[in-house]
């Protein structure tokens, strides 16, 4: 058998066969592998509304779990990142109850008019800068942006920000902006 990422091909009695790698379902609670560029490991659980809470456990190999929910992060997340098999499921924890399974709220910046919004539960209310700080943007993120944030890098979140309000308002105002921030 020869593999091609998305692609297998299975040789039989010297005939060659074609198989596309088999999706992974998905299912809440499921506990991701997610491979990370120097060897180790990190780990996400999957919650509702396409949202993934990242462990703040680092494993050594695929088999150092994280021993208690504790998260770094929750975004949302693509879902072909999480049915492609690149990330593989080695577990599945349940969720308590039904209120347990939903990821906090998000927020939303309109750069155009300057106004915050929430997003909880797949509804959107208005919201103030003061009651969405320390709120996660709600963005659906890319296994390589999951990736850069768990080894350190959280560029992502930052540059979007910074070039939409740039962009709309420019630099002066972005400074005096920031600076109460």
């Amino acid at each position: 058998m020869k593999d091609y990422g998305d692609i297998r091909l299975r040789e039989n009695e010297g005939v060659w066969f074609i198989a596309m790698k088999k999706q992974q379902r998905t299912k809440l609670g499921n506990v991701y592998a997610i491979p990370l560029p120097d060897g180790r490991f990190g780990f996400g659980r999957l919650f509702q509304d396409g949202a993934i809470a990242i462990y703040k456990h680092i494993g050594q190999s695929i088999e150092d779990v994280p021993q208690s929910e504790e998260y770094d992060f929750i975004v949302g997340v693509y879902r072909d990142v999480l049915t492609c098999g690149d990330w593989p499921v080695i577990e599945n924890r349940p969720f308590g109850n039904e209120e347990e399974s939903w990821p906090p709220p998000a927020y939303i910046w309109d750069s155009l008019s300057g106004k915050y919004k929430q997003y909880y539960k797949g509804e959107i209310t208005p919201s103030t800068k003061a009651a969405c700080k320390g709120l996660e943007i709600a963005a659906v993120w890319a296994s390589n942006h999951i990736i850069d944030r768990i080894m350190g890098d959280d560029k992502w979140q930052r540059i979007n920000l910074e070039w939409a309000y740039i962009k709309r308002h420019g630099q002066e105002a972005f400074d005096e902006y920031t600076k109460d921030s």
